[in-house]
């Protein structure tokens, strides 16, 4: 049987399995969780099922002979070091907890919601590292911290479970883009390598089918059919307030790059057509942290969002 079949015949039948109100779910107690339990699901493999990255190894852009231009990376440049870390490694192990300078970083994705963020991960001055729990909420990724066994939300950067509860992360700008643009513009990058001591196949991925379908594999607490639920978006908070950029709308911009205000603040959105990829920048030029991520999955998660709305050519 197709590999990808069984993989979404193994998510189904979790759905009905962990889809219940119990208190623990992969060994977490979720008693008094943010979260309601009963909205929590088990995406399949248990606690650490997906391996975290923990000794990630990096070559140079020249060294790198197993990208193609069109491969999607999650591109960071912070304390002065720029890394690449491609989706098709990201689809297999969702967390690489990697240092920039000394200072300890988690870059996050999640193949469901189609989101990359990356988080400083020093939280009361202490170091933590991430692991996947197995659960999902809003079809989201939740993470876990090793320290505390608490239970974070990547799409909304705080911790929904363990001693930790209600503390959140701080993200730091990351580029979702092709391998071909950054590279282009961080020809000294470094990428992390294939080498991560897990055998997979990081040329296949089981996510190709669910992307191009409109389907989703979990319930969310939300929907809109404004647009295709794999539509691209790109999400920015100022100060409590979210806005979202469809690309769809994006393309219908004359050229790539202008002004919006948001709750208040100006700020300069650029977007590629080329690359599908957009950028957010505050009046000084400094880029913020905004989410790259499906419809489906920012208005899940932010019902009240604000829509930019494209101007026609």
């Amino acid at each position: 049987m197709n590999k990808r079949i069984i993989f979404i015949i193994m998510l189904v039948l979790n759905l009905w399995t962990f889809g219940c109100s119990a208190q623990s779910k992969n060994s977490f107690d979720l008693e008094g969780a943010l979260i309601p339990p009963d909205k929590i699901f088990g995406g399949g493999p248990a606690k650490d099922g997906i391996p975290a990255i923990d000794n990630p190894q990096f070559v140079t852009a020249k060294e790198s002979n197993d990208l193609r231009d069109s491969d999607t990376v999650l591109g960071i440049s912070y304390q002065g070091i720029t890394k690449a870390y491609p989706v098709n490694i990201l689809n297999w192990h969702e967390i690489v907890n990697d240092r920039f300078n000394g200072l300890p970083v988690a870059i996050t994705f999640c193949p469901l919601c189609g989101s990359g963020i990356a988080y400083l991960a020093e939280i009361g001055g202490t170091a933590h590292t991430f692991g996947v729990s197995g659960l999902l909420y809003n079809s989201d990724v939740l993470l876990y911290d090793r320290q505390t066994l608490s239970l974070w939300s990547q799409l909304m950067a705080q911790a929904i479970s363990g001693s930790l509860k209600g503390q959140r992360l701080q993200s730091i700008p990351l580029s979702h883009t092709t391998w071909q643009d950054w590279k282009t513009r961080h020809p000294h990058t470094l990428v992390l390598s294939p080498d991560t001591g897990y055998a997979r196949d990081y040329r296949d991925s089981p996510y190709t089918d669910y992307i191009n379908s409109p389907q989703l594999m979990f319930p969310v607490t939300k929907t809109s059919k404004r647009y295709h639920p794999k539509e691209q978006v790109l999400g920015i908070e100022i100060n409590g307030h979210f806005k979202v950029y469809p690309f769809v709308e994006l393309e219908k911009k004359s050229n790539g790059a202008f002004t919006d205000t948001v709750n208040g603040r100006q700020l300069l959105i650029r977007y590629n057509s080329e690359y599908r990829t957009g950028t957010i920048l505050d009046q000084q030029g400094n880029e913020l942290p905004g989410v790259t991520t499906y419809w489906f999955a920012w208005y899940a998660f932010h019902p009240e969002t604000e829509i930019f709305s494209g101007v026609p050519k």
